[in-house]
């Protein structure tokens, strides 16, 4: 029992790092404030669902001036 609870609690912080880079990723694009708005709820709302459709579909990141 204790195993099962190690690894969901190993996932579950796996899923968070994953969704808060989704959001920062997000917050950092150059999409409409709108899009950012719909695409934090829905990454939110929906933490690995949201997130995969998130990295196929989403909105980008800005480019960096380097």
């Amino acid at each position: 029992m204790e195993t099962t609870m190690d690894v969901a609690g190993i996932g579950g912080f796996f899923v968070l790092v994953l969704n808060v880079w989704a959001i920062v990723s997000i917050v950092g694009s150059t999409a409409s404030t709108t899009r950012k708005v719909i695409w934090t709820i829905l990454v939110l709302l929906l933490p690995v669902i949201g997130f995969v459709i998130w990295l196929v579909i989403g909105p980008r990141p800005a480019k960096s001036k380097a």
